[in-house]
Parts: structure tokens; C-alpha cells; sequence
């Protein structure tokens, strides 16, 4: 299933493109919306068992995903759990957790 068969779709039709949109021959562009996250409480959290992981130059989520639950594609439990967006916004050293229980993650980050 793809990531995008439950997204709303907006119409973007917004005049400060119109030149842009004209000289392409479009009426409209169509565009997935952004989706918005629930972030669960602090306690929540605290209820999912994590184990502590220190970053390092190579690390990507989905290999830690590969590694620690079998299926590379739950990368954005770690991520969520941590509330970090991408890599990018790590360093070598810092401390990340990665919840332990994926099923209980998953219910409650998702």
C-alpha cells in the first residue's frame, strides 16, 4: 500500500504561481498534504521499553530498523519515539532510544 492512499489532496492553484503554471500549460497542481503527527504525552512514552543507542558517521533508521525488528520499513518508529525528522539532525554520540516492544511502539506512534 502506498504512503500516499489515505493522504487529503489539496489543489494548488495559488495565484503567485500563475505565471509559472501559464507558461507550462497548467491549470492546477495537485499536491499531497502534509500529515500531521500525533506526539504522544510523556507518559505515554514512559511506557514503551527502549534500549539506549549511541549514533554514529554511517547511521541511517532503516538500517537500525533492519537490524533491531527485521523490517526496515518501521525506520519512522525510532525516529518518532525519538522525535527526530531525519539523520540530519543527529551528530555522532548522541544517545537515541529504540523502543523495544515494536507492537506497543507502533500503536502508540502511529
Amino acid at each position: 500500500m502506498s504512503r500516499y492512499s489515505n493522504r487529503p489532496i489539496a489543489i494548488n492553484n495559488d495565484q503567485n504561481y500563475q505565471d509559472i503554471l501559464d507558461k507550462r500549460g497548467v491549470k492546477k497542481i495537485v499536491q499531497y498534504t502534509t500529515p500531521t503527527f500525533k506526539r504522544p504525552t510523556d507518559e505515554q512514552l514512559k511506557k514503551i521499553r527502549y534500549k539506549k543507542y549511541f549514533w554514529s558517521v554511517g547511521d541511517r533508521f532503516w538500517r537500525i530498523a533492519q537490524k533491531t525488528y527485521g523490517d526496515r520499513r518501521l525506520w519512522w518508529v525510532i525516529a518518532r519515539f525519538n522525535n527526530v525528522p531525519t539523520e540530519g539532525h543527529l551528530s555522532p554520540g548522541d544517545e537515541i532510544k529504540i523502543p523495544t516492544d515494536i507492537l506497543v511502539a507502533r500503536e502508540m506512534l502511529g
